[in-house]
Protein backbone atom coordinates (compact mmCIF):
# COMPACT_ATOMS: atom_id res chain seq x y z
CA UNK A 1 0.00 0.00 0.00
CA UNK A 2 1.11 3.42 -1.11
CA UNK A 3 1.37 6.14 1.83
CA UNK A 4 1.87 9.82 1.20
CA UNK A 5 4.94 10.83 4.42
CA UNK A 6 4.45 14.75 5.25
CA UNK A 7 8.56 15.28 5.93
CA UNK A 8 9.36 17.83 8.39
CA UNK A 9 12.16 18.57 7.13
CA UNK A 10 14.49 17.08 4.75
CA UNK A 11 18.30 17.61 6.93
CA UNK A 12 20.63 15.25 6.45
CA UNK A 13 18.81 12.03 8.49
CA UNK A 14 15.22 13.21 7.33
CA UNK A 15 16.66 13.63 3.66
CA UNK A 16 17.76 9.86 4.53
CA UNK A 17 14.69 8.77 5.81
CA UNK A 18 12.66 10.13 2.54
CA UNK A 19 15.07 8.13 0.06
CA UNK A 20 13.79 5.22 1.76
CA UNK A 21 10.64 5.72 1.93
CA UNK A 22 10.70 6.48 -1.53
CA UNK A 23 12.53 3.36 -2.42
CA UNK A 24 9.63 1.94 -0.77
CA UNK A 25 6.80 3.48 -3.30
CA UNK A 26 5.76 6.02 -0.93
CA UNK A 27 5.26 9.69 -2.21
CA UNK A 28 7.63 11.83 0.36
CA UNK A 29 6.56 15.24 0.64
CA UNK A 30 8.76 18.39 1.54
CA UNK A 31 7.86 22.54 2.07
CA UNK A 32 10.97 24.34 0.78
CA UNK A 33 9.24 27.46 2.11
CA UNK A 34 12.07 29.42 4.37
CA UNK A 35 14.48 26.39 3.52
CA UNK A 36 18.10 26.93 2.19
CA UNK A 37 19.74 25.62 -0.68
CA UNK A 38 21.58 23.11 1.07
CA UNK A 39 18.32 21.50 2.11
CA UNK A 40 16.26 21.96 -1.24
CA UNK A 41 19.38 20.26 -3.38
CA UNK A 42 19.09 16.94 -0.76
CA UNK A 43 15.36 16.98 -0.88
CA UNK A 44 15.64 17.01 -5.39
CA UNK A 45 18.58 14.32 -4.96
CA UNK A 46 16.55 12.11 -3.46
CA UNK A 47 13.17 13.03 -5.18
CA UNK A 48 10.75 14.44 -2.68
CA UNK A 49 8.03 16.33 -3.51
CA UNK A 50 7.86 20.20 -3.49
CA UNK A 51 4.49 21.17 -1.45
CA UNK A 52 2.94 24.06 0.25
CA UNK A 53 2.62 23.15 4.17
CA UNK A 54 -0.63 23.62 4.54
CA UNK A 55 -0.82 21.03 1.08
CA UNK A 56 1.52 18.89 2.89
CA UNK A 57 -0.49 18.90 6.07
CA UNK A 58 -3.57 18.08 3.88
CA UNK A 59 -2.07 15.48 1.77
CA UNK A 60 -0.16 13.65 4.34
CA UNK A 61 -1.53 10.24 5.75
CA UNK A 62 1.56 10.29 8.06
CA UNK A 63 3.84 13.76 9.28
CA UNK A 64 7.32 12.68 10.13
CA UNK A 65 9.32 15.28 11.92
CA UNK A 66 12.53 15.22 11.91
CA UNK A 67 13.76 19.06 12.38
CA UNK A 68 16.58 20.36 15.25
CA UNK A 69 15.34 19.23 18.62
CA UNK A 70 14.83 23.05 19.41
CA UNK A 71 12.28 23.75 16.45
CA UNK A 72 10.23 20.40 17.27
CA UNK A 73 7.28 22.01 19.35
CA UNK A 74 7.44 24.83 16.53
CA UNK A 75 6.99 23.12 14.06
CA UNK A 76 4.23 21.10 15.76
CA UNK A 77 2.48 24.19 16.54
CA UNK A 78 2.94 24.94 12.79
CA UNK A 79 1.15 22.43 12.27
CA UNK A 80 -1.81 22.35 15.04
CA UNK A 81 -2.62 26.10 13.58
CA UNK A 82 -3.23 24.59 10.55
CA UNK A 83 -6.41 23.17 11.49
CA UNK A 84 -5.88 20.34 8.49
CA UNK A 85 -4.70 17.55 9.87
CA UNK A 86 -7.02 14.47 9.20
CA UNK A 87 -8.24 12.55 12.60
CA UNK A 88 -6.69 9.47 11.14
CA UNK A 89 -3.30 11.14 10.58
CA UNK A 90 -0.31 10.35 12.25
CA UNK A 91 2.40 12.54 13.50
CA UNK A 92 5.40 10.90 14.17
CA UNK A 93 7.81 13.13 16.40
CA UNK A 94 11.27 12.10 16.27
CA UNK A 95 13.43 14.58 17.62
CA UNK A 96 15.36 14.19 20.18
CA UNK A 97 13.52 15.80 22.92
CA UNK A 98 12.26 15.29 26.84
CA UNK A 99 9.29 13.13 27.25
CA UNK A 100 7.06 16.27 28.86
CA UNK A 101 7.61 17.81 25.26
CA UNK A 102 6.60 14.84 23.25
CA UNK A 103 3.32 15.21 25.71
CA UNK A 104 2.68 18.72 25.27
CA UNK A 105 2.99 18.40 21.17
CA UNK A 106 1.13 15.05 21.91
CA UNK A 107 -1.94 17.33 23.48
CA UNK A 108 -1.16 20.44 20.90
CA UNK A 109 -2.14 17.96 18.55
CA UNK A 110 -4.97 15.92 19.84
CA UNK A 111 -7.16 14.25 19.03
CA UNK A 112 -4.68 13.29 15.86
CA UNK A 113 -2.72 10.62 17.02
CA UNK A 114 1.07 11.71 17.65
CA UNK A 115 3.90 8.54 18.11
CA UNK A 116 6.96 8.69 19.84
CA UNK A 117 9.94 7.97 18.09
CA UNK A 118 13.99 8.53 18.41
CA UNK A 119 16.28 7.56 15.66
CA UNK A 120 19.44 5.98 17.36
CA UNK A 121 22.75 5.48 14.58
CA UNK A 122 23.35 7.69 11.73
CA UNK A 123 21.86 8.40 8.62
CA UNK A 124 20.85 5.05 6.48
CA UNK A 125 23.02 5.62 3.77
CA UNK A 126 26.21 3.73 2.29
CA UNK A 127 25.10 0.26 4.02
CA UNK A 128 24.25 2.10 7.54
CA UNK A 129 21.49 0.60 9.52
CA UNK A 130 19.88 3.23 11.79
CA UNK A 131 17.33 1.84 14.09
CA UNK A 132 14.01 3.94 14.39
CA UNK A 133 12.63 3.15 18.11
CA UNK A 134 8.61 3.54 18.93
CA UNK A 135 6.31 4.44 21.19
CA UNK A 136 2.84 4.82 21.45
CA UNK A 137 -0.88 3.55 20.65
CA UNK A 138 -0.03 -0.13 19.36
CA UNK A 139 -2.04 0.00 15.97
CA UNK A 140 -0.45 3.00 14.80
CA UNK A 141 3.22 1.95 15.85
CA UNK A 142 2.97 -0.93 13.96
CA UNK A 143 1.57 0.83 11.00
CA UNK A 144 4.67 3.28 11.15
CA UNK A 145 6.74 0.09 11.57
CA UNK A 146 5.36 -1.07 8.24
CA UNK A 147 6.24 1.75 6.66
CA UNK A 148 9.99 1.02 7.11
CA UNK A 149 10.28 -2.55 6.33
CA UNK A 150 12.56 -3.46 3.89
CA UNK A 151 14.34 -0.24 3.86
CA UNK A 152 17.83 -0.39 5.92
CA UNK A 153 16.10 1.66 8.63
CA UNK A 154 15.11 -1.07 11.58
CA UNK A 155 12.41 -0.43 13.78
CA UNK A 156 12.08 -1.54 17.35
CA UNK A 157 8.58 -1.22 19.48
CA UNK A 158 9.32 -0.32 22.69
CA UNK A 159 5.67 -0.17 24.33
CA UNK A 160 2.67 2.12 24.07
CA UNK A 161 3.65 5.00 26.55
CA UNK A 162 4.59 8.24 25.25
CA UNK A 163 8.15 9.23 26.44
CA UNK A 164 9.54 5.89 26.45
CA UNK A 165 11.37 6.42 22.73
CA UNK A 166 12.33 9.97 23.99
CA UNK A 167 13.63 8.95 27.53
CA UNK A 168 15.68 6.04 25.51
CA UNK A 169 17.48 8.69 23.27
CA UNK A 170 18.50 11.11 25.49
CA UNK A 171 19.54 8.55 28.18
CA UNK A 172 22.34 7.04 25.26
CA UNK A 173 23.14 10.67 23.96
CA UNK A 174 24.00 11.45 27.34
CA UNK A 175 26.33 9.18 27.55
CA UNK A 176 27.40 9.14 24.20
CA UNK A 177 27.66 12.48 23.23
CA UNK A 178 29.18 13.45 26.75
CA UNK A 179 31.63 10.75 25.85
CA UNK A 180 32.90 12.41 22.78
CA UNK A 181 33.43 15.58 24.40
CA UNK A 182 35.33 14.04 27.26
CA UNK A 183 37.61 12.33 24.60
CA UNK A 184 38.35 15.55 23.09
CA UNK A 185 39.31 17.84 25.98
CA UNK A 186 41.57 13.96 27.74
CA UNK A 187 43.19 14.04 24.35
CA UNK A 188 43.91 17.72 24.45
CA UNK A 189 45.13 17.31 27.70
CA UNK A 190 47.72 15.21 26.73
CA UNK A 191 48.65 16.47 23.85
CA UNK A 192 49.54 19.52 25.47
CA UNK A 193 52.47 17.58 27.57
CA UNK A 194 53.47 15.56 24.60
CA UNK A 195 51.37 12.51 25.68
CA UNK A 196 49.10 11.67 23.47
CA UNK A 197 50.34 8.47 22.02
CA UNK A 198 50.57 6.67 25.76
CA UNK A 199 47.27 8.04 26.51
CA UNK A 200 45.35 6.29 23.30
CA UNK A 201 47.68 2.84 24.00
CA UNK A 202 45.92 2.65 27.15
CA UNK A 203 42.43 3.57 26.06
CA UNK A 204 43.32 1.01 22.85
CA UNK A 205 43.44 -1.59 25.54
CA UNK A 206 39.43 -1.32 26.81
CA UNK A 207 37.16 -2.30 24.14
CA UNK A 208 33.66 -2.81 26.00
CA UNK A 209 31.50 -0.02 26.62
CA UNK A 210 31.64 1.79 30.21
CA UNK A 211 27.38 1.83 29.90
CA UNK A 212 27.00 -1.81 29.96
CA UNK A 213 29.04 -2.44 32.96
CA UNK A 214 26.22 -1.37 35.46
CA UNK A 215 27.78 -3.58 38.25
CA UNK A 216 30.23 -1.00 38.21
CA UNK A 217 27.86 1.67 39.37
CA UNK A 218 27.77 0.89 42.74
CA UNK A 219 31.40 0.85 43.00
CA UNK A 220 31.95 4.47 41.81
CA UNK A 221 29.72 5.48 44.43
CA UNK A 222 31.90 3.63 47.01
CA UNK A 223 34.89 5.08 45.41
CA UNK A 224 33.69 8.80 45.07
CA UNK A 225 35.08 10.63 48.32
CA UNK A 226 39.13 9.52 46.32
CA UNK A 227 37.64 10.28 42.99
CA UNK A 228 36.09 13.48 43.62
CA UNK A 229 39.30 15.20 44.07
CA UNK A 230 41.11 13.40 41.32
CA UNK A 231 38.49 15.07 39.19
CA UNK A 232 39.10 18.62 40.32
CA UNK A 233 42.55 18.21 39.91
CA UNK A 234 41.86 16.73 36.21
CA UNK A 235 40.28 19.89 36.06
CA UNK A 236 43.23 21.93 36.81
CA UNK A 237 45.15 20.24 34.34
CA UNK A 238 42.59 21.18 31.78
CA UNK A 239 42.55 24.44 32.67
CA UNK A 240 46.01 24.63 32.47
CA UNK A 241 46.32 23.61 29.01
CA UNK A 242 43.60 26.30 27.84
CA UNK A 243 40.48 23.78 27.85
CA UNK A 244 37.26 23.85 29.13
CA UNK A 245 37.11 22.15 32.73
CA UNK A 246 33.29 22.54 33.19
CA UNK A 247 32.33 19.30 32.42
CA UNK A 248 34.98 17.51 34.95
CA UNK A 249 33.70 20.36 37.21
CA UNK A 250 30.23 18.79 37.17
CA UNK A 251 31.51 15.64 37.35
CA UNK A 252 33.42 16.24 40.40
CA UNK A 253 30.37 17.57 42.10
CA UNK A 254 28.13 14.77 40.67
CA UNK A 255 29.97 12.75 42.72
CA UNK A 256 30.10 14.18 45.47
CA UNK A 257 26.39 13.35 46.00
CA UNK A 258 28.18 10.10 46.85
CA UNK A 259 30.05 11.41 50.29
CA UNK A 260 27.88 9.64 52.08
CA UNK A 261 28.56 6.44 50.54
CA UNK A 262 32.32 5.75 51.91
CA UNK A 263 33.12 2.38 51.00
CA UNK A 264 29.56 1.31 51.24
CA UNK A 265 28.04 -1.58 49.66
CA UNK A 266 25.26 -1.20 47.49
CA UNK A 267 23.40 -2.35 44.78
CA UNK A 268 22.59 -0.54 41.49
CA UNK A 269 19.15 0.53 43.00
CA UNK A 270 20.53 1.70 45.69
CA UNK A 271 23.74 3.68 44.08
CA UNK A 272 20.97 5.50 42.46
CA UNK A 273 18.53 5.97 45.30
CA UNK A 274 21.55 8.25 46.99
CA UNK A 275 22.64 9.53 43.59
CA UNK A 276 18.88 11.53 43.11
CA UNK A 277 19.54 12.15 46.81
CA UNK A 278 16.71 9.77 47.76
CA UNK A 279 18.44 7.81 50.55
CA UNK A 280 19.59 11.19 51.75
CA UNK A 281 15.77 12.71 52.03
CA UNK A 282 14.27 9.09 53.54
CA UNK A 283 17.25 9.47 56.46
CA UNK A 284 16.17 13.26 57.03
CA UNK A 285 12.49 12.19 57.34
Amino acid sequence: MTDTIGLLHPGSMGSAFGAQLRARGHVVLWCPDGRSDATRRRAERVGLEPEALPELVSRSDVLLSLCPPAAAEETAGQVAELGMVGTGTIYVEANAVTPPRVQRIADRLAPRTVIDAAVVGSPPVCGKIPVLYLSGPGKQVDRIAELFAGTDVRTHVLGGNIGQASALKLAYSSYQKVSRVLAAVAYGAAESYGVEDELLVIAAKRTRSYLVETDYIPKTAARAWRWGPELEDAAALLADAGLPDSLMRAAATTLARWDGNRDERLDVAEALEALRGERVLDDQT
